[in-house]
Formats: structure tokens, C-alpha cells, sequence
């Protein structure tokens, strides 16, 4: 019996019965994480009969569990949306179902996806977990089944054939379904009208032939192809990564296997219209930690990072790496290719940028050095005889999170965005001393000039990652607006939507989209125009 239908199997069943200010936002949350070692991670954090959320349980931007599903029809506005604003923001995150392992970190949450559909100057607000899996068991169950982050040591045995994956990463649509995402398992597959879960454990019609798949897939505008991959893709700690692409049907065209040189974090990758291209950075797996009872990763700041290219649509036999010193990085704003060339730009750190993640050799984790600015990484294939790559440095603000005009993956690009923290702003005082500054502001790159424009939110509040909407179906590159998530750090992190334009990012928000609560934090959102969602 196949994987799949072995899982499915299983689930039925159980259904029957600035990347500093980001990341320490996560940190300070996380609460039990930053010393995980000084607690047992199998203790049970409250007594079966019972589900109860302590108050220094991990969740994304410090506020706890959200755990609602929510309909509201007509949120309010302030401002005027504009009238070619038509379509569907999605954004998904982690959102615990049960209170967690003791020790166990924020990105381990469920799932949970939501849904801005913004049509005529209206906005209707929808909010789903997907039915993973793992959620639908631990639903059955009524408690907690699963235990540290991508560590199947912790998990009760009665779990044992259920895929882990959370969908909690990223949530991206193609051939008329919305995927959410989570690095370590197929796609959970929904309805992107409904936000209902139509597959827990997606395989293109049988031709996945991996146990993962990247949060991260790319898409060829001109050919409608999603490209993607999945790493440890033969099972815990295995070193091959698959690497397919899928046609606007969803069938699965092409498809090869390379190795990495050791098994580390891949998160994201980048693909050209010649390349592709893979950084494995020392965010490595670890076995032996998670045998007692740690989570799936630790720094190892005595391996390099490797970059590796191969020709995209070939059999992967080409497959060169080029080694270079030890960095974090884990997102790609663009990538092109020039002749023999590419180039990938990816917001960068010295070390370790995530807290909640330990450090193998017991360094403690610096702030300074998991600060992240926007690095270009190429390197040329013609030449045979270089043994690393070139690395540039492109701007001093930091971040993380990077986006551009998507209509632009795979070819040379000019504009980026990404959520940046300004140390040159106000911070409130009545915020008292936050241990970090909250990313607060929206900065849009022009890689053609190297000058930067910015939409600084206020001395109040909190911004998550943005997402690019064109102004039009075939506006000019950049030419439009962003789109995501305030919280309100004076009111209880409550949420809004705004809206910025492109063109006029110093002018601040031209519409506000206020939401009467707190919501979960999201990972990654994605913009899906109206004309390209199914009919009913």
C-alpha cells in the first residue's frame, strides 16, 4: 500500500474517532524555547482530561493561540480601496489546536490559512485550519498527539503512520487549488473559494515522488508551470532532494534527484529560466538531539554553506556546489539568469537567526549576527574551475521576508519589498522596553538605481510580511500595491489589513481594513487576482 493511501487510511480513521525584530517577536514569545534545555521535553503540560494554554506558551508575535475560525461579511474600511483591487489575499501561519510539548517552539503550531476577498470596494474576512492530517487525529483524540518540532521521537505511537505535516508555512495557488504548505509533507490541498480542505496529503494524481515539499514553489508566468522540490525527500535525514515541475493541469512534467553535500535546512530555493539553484546553510538536521527529545534542527557553525546550481529541465547529473562561509539565509526575493550567469538575491545573516533554534557548539544566540540585509549571490557556470560563489551585499536596511512582483519569478527583475526594522524611528513609550524593535515599515528596492523608497506604519504597531498586487493584469513591474497585516501593539496586537501603493509609499496607507481581534501571525500570504479564481 502506498504512502498516501496508507495516510489517508490513518486520517479517516482518526476523523471517525528585519529578520532580528521578526525573529525575536517569535522568541519572546516562544517563552519555554529559550530554555528548552533546562525542562523536559516530555512533560506533560496539563492533565488529559483538561485543554488548558499555559501563559508562556510559543505563538507568533507574542499573543498565544488564536484558534477561532471566522466568518465576517463587509469588515469595516477606512480609506478608499481602490476599484481594481479584485481578488483574494491568503495568508496562513502556525496556530496551536493543542497546548504544545513543553520546550517545543512557534513554527510547530497548526496551520491556520485565511482569506481577505476584496471586491468593489468590499472586504469579506475567512478563516479555516486545514484538515492536515495530523490535525484531524489530534481533533478525534481531543489532545495533543504529536511532540517537538519534525521530531517523530516524541510522538505518541497511536500517530505513528499519520503524516506530521502541519501546513503551516506558506500558502500559494495553482491549477485551480490553493495549497497551504509546510516543508516537511506533500501540500494540503483546499478549496480557494470555500478555504475547505479537498486533499490532506496532495501528490499531483499519484506522480509526487518525494515525502516532502517546499513551502516555497516558483512559478513561470509565461508557461504557467509551478517549480518545486522537496528536501529530505526520502525520509528523516536522507540526503537527496527531488525536483520536479508541475504543468497548469497540475500534472507533473519533469522531474530529477540530486544529493547535498550534508543534510541541512533548504527552505527556500531559486529558480531561473535556465537554472535552478539550491543554499544549504548549517541549519542542519540532527538526529542524535532529537533522540532526546530536541527539535529536528542545530546550528553547526563549524559547517560551511553550499550553493548549488543545475540546468533546469535536465536529469540533475550536472549538479555543481560551490562552497562558502558559514551564513543564514532562508528566503529569495528574485532570481535571473544572464548567459551562463545566475544570480538570487536572499535577505542574509552572519548566524543564526533563529533564536528558538540551539546552537550546536553552546554559543549563545546574537542578535547583531542574525541581523539580515539583502545579499545578491551568483555565480558563473562557464567557467569549470571556481569552488565558491560570489556574494554581494545590495543595501543596509534589515529585514526579512522578502517579496517581489511575482509576475516576475524566473527572469530578470528590477523591484523588491520586504518588511524592514528603521532603528531611526520613534518607538512609543508607552511600549515600555521591548527587548526588540517590531519591524515597522515597508521598504520597496529599485535594483536598477539602488535607491530604496519606505512606508513606515507608526510608533505603535507591528508589521508581518507583505504581499505585491498589481494594479492591473499588465501594469508595469512594481506598479501597484502591497498588502498585509498591522498589529496594533497598543491594543493588544488587534489586527488590520492595510493597503499601500507602490508608486506612493511615503504617503502611508491609502485603505485600512480593521478586524475586531487579534489574529494569528502569518509566515507567508499570497495575492490571487479575481479573474484567475474558479467561477464557483
Amino acid at each position: 500500500m502506498s504512502r498516501k493511501s496508507k495516510q489517508t487510511k490513518k486520517s479517516t480513521n482518526g476523523a471517525e474517532i528585519g529578520r532580528r525584530s521578526f525573529m525575536g517577536t517569535l522568541a519572546a514569545a516562544a517563552g519555554t524555547s529559550a530554555v528548552a534545555g533546562t525542562l523536559s521535553p516530555f512533560a506533560a503540560s496539563a492533565k488529559a482530561e483538561t485543554v488548558h494554554f499555559a501563559s508562556n506558551t510559543p505563538g507568533m508575535g507574542g499573543g498565544g493561540p488564536f484558534r477561532a475560525e471566522i466568518d465576517i461579511r463587509d469588515c469595516d474600511v477606512e480609506g478608499e480601496i481602490p476599484s481594481n483591487i479584485d481578488g483574494a489575499f491568503y495568508r496562513v501561519g502556525p496556530d496551536w489546536q493543542y497546548p504544545p510539548m513543553q520546550g517545543n517552539i512557534p513554527f510547530d503550531g497548526e496551520g491556520h490559512v485565511s482569506m481577505f476577498r476584496i471586491s468593489n470596494g468590499h472586504v469579506d474576512f475567512k478563516s479555516r485550519y486545514p484538515r492536515t492530517q495530523r490535525f484531524k487525529a489530534q481533533a478525534a483524540a481531543r489532545k495533543r498527539l504529536f511532540g517537538m518540532y519534525r521530531n517523530p521521537f516524541t510522538d505518541d505511537p497511536s500517530v505513528k503512520n499519520v503524516s506530521r505535516g502541519t501546513a503551516n508555512t506558506h500558502v500559494v495557488y495553482h491549477h485551480g487549488l490553493l495549497f497551504s504548505l509546510k516543508e516537511d509533507s506533500p501540500p494540503v490541498a483546499m478549496n480557494p473559494l470555500t478555504l475547505e480542505t479537498v486533499d490532506d496529503y496532495y501528490t499531483f494524481g499519484g506522480g509526487l515522488h518525494s515525502l516532502t515539499h517546499t513551502a516555497h514553489p516558483k512559478f513561470d508566468t509565461a508557461t504557467g508551470e509551478m517549480i518545486s522540490y522537496g528536501y529530505e525527500a526520502k525520509g528523516m535525514a536522507t540526503d537527496d532532494i527531488y525536483v520536479f515541475s508541475a504543468n497548469t493541469k497540475g500534472k507533473i512534467t519533469w522531474e530529477t534527484w540530486i544529493k547535498v553535500p550534508y543534510v541541512g535546512m533548504v527552505h527556500d530555493f531559486a529558480v531561473s529560466q535556465k537554472y535552478i539553484a539550491f543554499l544549504v546553510i548549517p541549519m542542519a538536521t540532527n538526529v542524535e538531539r532529537m533522540k532526546q527529545g530536541q527539535v529536528h534542527f542545530a546550528w553547526d557553525s563549524n559547517l560551511p554553506t553550499w550553493f548549488g546550481v543545475l540546468e533546469r529541465g535536465g536529469d540533475g547529473k550536472d549538479v555543481r556546489w560551490f562552497k562558502g562561509p558559514e551564513r543564514c539565509a532562508t528566503h529569495v526575493m528574485g532570481a535571473f539568469s544572464d548567459g551562463n550567469k545566475i544570480y538570487v538575491d536572499m535577505d542574509m545573516a552572519l548566524k543564526n537567526q533563529f533564536p528558538f533554534f540551539p546552537n550546536l557548539h553552546g554559543e549563545p544566540w546574537d542578535p547583531k549576527s542574525a541581523t539580515g540585509t539583502l545579499h545578491r549571490l551568483s555565480v558563473d557556470l562557464s567557467d569549470k574551475t571556481p569552488r565558491d560563489y560570489n556574494m554581494e551585499e545590495l543595501y543596509p536596511q534589515s529585514g526579512a521576508l522578502p517579496r517581489q512582483d511575482d509576475r516576475y519569478q524566473t527572469i530578470p527583475y528590477r523591484y523588491g519589498f520586504m518588511p524592514t526594522s528603521d532603528p531611526t524611528r520613534p518607538l512609543n513609550a508607552k511600549l515600555g522596553n521591548m527587548p526588540f524593535r517590531p519591524t515597522n515599515s515597508y521598504t520597496k528596492f529599485d535594483h536598477a538605481t539602488r535607491k530604496t523608497s519606505e512606508f513606515w506604519v507608526g510608533d505603535d504597531s507591528g508589521l508581518q510580511e507583505c504581499c505585491f498586487i498589481p494594479r492591473s493584469k499588465d501594469a508595469a513591474e512594481g506598479d501597484g500595491y502591497l498588502v498585509g497585516v498591522a498589529n496594533r501593539l497598543l491594543e493588544g496586537g488587534r489586527a488590520d489589513l492595510i493597503i499601500v501603493d507602490t508608486q506612493r509609499m511615503e504617503d502611508g496607507v491609502i485603505a485600512k481594513v480593521g478586524l475586531p481581534f487579534r489574529t494569528y501571525s502569518q509566515v507567508h500570504g499570497w495575492w490571487v487576482p479575481a479573474y484567475a479564481l474558479p467561477k464557483t
